[in-house]
């Protein structure tokens, strides 16, 4: 994967992991699709859901899935945002028509590995989150993402000791409130992603070590903070694997859910019959809940990346 001077730098770990990761059917199938066939038919056409593609997934393959190509497949399937995508290259999502529905927050490397739950850490997060939040308010995109981190007080240090749950927990709250404000002044809602810990099988697909591993447990940071503009990224795929229940979980988590990824479980792959998730139903309690924010389709490609984010784009389009 070559990386080139507009890529998301809070995301640089993201695909640095995914690439020495990624076995070689599933570069194949990133590098294979020609430019022709980018062409797509729309897929998402109901208007119930707001989907969005997630550019670190697509973007493996160097540039064969470039911000520019990203963009113009998102568009062809009717897919109203492109997430997770470096300010440098809004001006691309904008002249598709595009948003980048949940900006990244700017910390370097693997930014889910220093999060809020860590006080050392705070000064940083909080600075670099305001600057998304800026970001997102000038360009009148909605959320920014954010993390509780990694359990270890050095957070790439699994010998440095480990910051307890209860700890970890009262970290967050004590952070997210500090910045709280400042998101809702700005109109910015900050997601708080919840991630499993469970799959250790590669670096994108599990976060052995990640704090906020219960989603019911983020959900209770999330509600002793009390502001509207902080809330849950409730990703499906994680919260299969962590919790499961999850369509009565939407429901009971409705006031706090700010953003939704999908992936099929297990294995993080395409939203097929290969695997356990039931989307469907899943899209259509978010439409009975009124939910009204973007699902992002954020699986890990294993064959034509096209055919399989069709797929997915159509199974959720109920």
């Amino acid at each position: 994967m070559s990386e080139h001077t507009s890529s998301p730098q809070s995301l640089m770990g993201r695909r640095g992991l995914l690439k020495s990761a990624l076995g070689g059917t599933a570069m194949a199938a990133l590098g294979a699709a020609p430019h022709a066939a980018l062409a797509a038919e729309p897929a998402a056409v109901k208007g119930n859901i707001r989907q969005s593609i997630v550019f670190w997934c697509f973007n493996a393959a160097g540039d064969q899935w470039d911000i520019e190509k990203t963009s113009q497949v998102a568009k062809s399937l009717g897919c109203q945002s492109v997430e997770l995508v470096d300010p440098a290259d809004w001006g691309t999502l904008k002249k598709h028509g595009l948003v980048c529905a949940i900006a990244p927050n700017g910390m370097p490397g693997a930014p889910f590995m220093k999060g809020f739950n860590n006080p050392r850490y705070h000064e940083e997060v909080i600075t670099r989150t305001k600057t998304a939040i800026d970001a997102c308010a000038d360009a009148g995109f909605p959320s920014v993402i954010a993390f509780t981190g990694f359990k270890y007080r050095d957070a790439e240090d699994p010998t440095s000791g480990e910051i307890s749950p209860e700890e970890g927990a009262d970290n967050c709250v004590k952070g997210l409130k500090q910045i709280a404000g400042y998101a809702e002044k700005k109109g910015v809602t900050i997601c708080l992603e919840h991630l499993n810990t469970r799959d250790d099988t590669h670096p994108m697909k599990g976060h052995p070590g990640y704090q906020g591993d219960d989603v019911d447990d983020v959900a209770d940071m999330l509600r002793r903070v009390d502001s509207p503009r902080v809330k849950l990224l409730f990703d499906i795929y994680h919260v299969q694997i962590m919790n499961g229940d999850v369509i009565r979980r939407l429901g009971q988590l409705k006031d706090i859910i700010g953003h939704v990824h999908t992936a099929g479980n297990p294995g993080r792959g395409e939203l097929d019959e290969d695997q356990e998730i039931q989307y469907p139903a899943i899209m259509r309690k978010l439409v009975e809940l009124g939910y009204d924010g973007y699902v992002g389709q954020e699986f890990i490609p294993t064959r034509d990346p096209l055919a399989g984010l069709t797929q997915a784009v159509r199974l959720c389009d109920v």
